[in-house]
C-alpha cells in the first residue's frame, strides 16, 4: 500500500476495534469504544501539524511554548462520520465542524448527496474528513472532491476500518490525500461490504436497524405451520 496510508498500532485501539467487530456488543457501548477510537486515531493524524512558537507567562516565571499554528476543521460524512466527532473534538475542542450528507446507493455503490454545511475559510484550515468505513471508496472521494471545491489546501482522510480497493480508490483520485485507519481489512465483498469489517458502523453506533447482519432462518417450504 501506498506511504500516504497510516495504519495506526496501539493496543488499547486493537482493544477498541475488536469490541466494535463482535456482533454482539450493543449500541451503546459500540458507540462509546467508536468515540475512543477516534480519538486514538486523531491523536495519531494530528502528530505532524504545524505549529508556532510562543511566550507563556506560567505562575512562576515567563518560558516558550508551542500553539498550533492553523485552524482544525472536521468534515464527518454523514451520518457514520457523526460517531467519530466527540473522539476528535476531545483533543481539538475549538475545532469547527462541517457536515457533507452522502448515502450510498445500495444497487449501484455510487454515492448521493443529500446535505452540505461547510465552514468558510477552509483553505486556512487543516481539515479532517471523518467515516468510520472506507468501503469502496465512493462517499470518500465525493467528499474530497466537495472540499477541495470549497477552497480547502489541506484535508487528510481519517477511518477505523479500510478496504484496499477503497484506499486505491481515494489514491487513484487524489494521490497527495494521507489516510489513516485503525484497521485495513481483507477485501469487499460483491455488496460493498468490508471483510472482515464490524457491520454498519452508522446502524450500530445508532440503535437503528442493522441491514447487512445475517438474514433470518428461512421459512421451511411447507410454511411457518411447520414449525409448530
Amino acid at each position: 500500500m501506498s506511504s500516504a496510508l497510516t495504519v495506526v498500532q496501539h493496543p488499547v485501539l486493537a482493544d477498541r476495534i475488536a469490541t466494535m467487530r463482535d456482533r454482539d456488543t450493543p449500541h451503546g457501548m459500540f458507540r462509546r469504544v467508536l468515540h475512543e477510537a477516534a480519538a486514538i486515531v486523531a491523536i495519531e493524524a494530528t502528530r505532524d501539524l504545524p505549529t508556532r512558537d510562543v511566550t507563556i507567562q506560567t505562575p512562576l516565571e515567563r518560558t516558550g511554548g508551542s500553539r498550533l499554528r492553523n485552524e482544525v476543521t472536521v468534515v464527518p460524512v454523514l451520518r457514520a462520520g457523526l460517531s467519530m466527532v466527540e473522539g476528535f473534538l476531545r483533543l481539538l475542542p475549538d475545532a469547527r465542524v462541517g457536515h457533507l450528507g452522502v448515502q450510498r446507493d445500495e444497487e449501484t455503490l455510487a454515492p448521493r448527496d443529500y446535505f452540505e454545511r461547510l465552514p468558510s475559510h477552509l483553505d486556512q484550515a487543516h481539515v479532517f474528513v471523518l467515516d468510520p468505513m472506507l468501503a469502496t471508496g465512493g462517499s470518500a472521494v465525493y467528499a474530497l472532491d466537495r472540499l477541495f471545491a470549497s477552497g480547502a489546501r489541506e484535508v487528510r482522510l481519517i477511518c477505523l476500518v479500510a478496504a484496499p480497493e477503497g484506499v486505491a480508490a481515494v489514491h487513484a483520485a487524489y494521490p497527495g490525500v494521507r489516510i489513516w485507519t485503525a484497521a485495513l481489512d481483507r477485501q469487499l465483498d460483491e455488496n460493498g461490504y468490508i471483510h472482515p469489517g464490524l457491520g454498519d458502523a452508522g446502524d450500530r453506533a445508532f440503535g437503528t436497524p442493522v441491514g447487512d447482519q445475517a438474514p433470518p432462518p428461512a421459512v421451511p417450504p411447507d410454511g411457518p405451520a411447520a414449525r409448530t
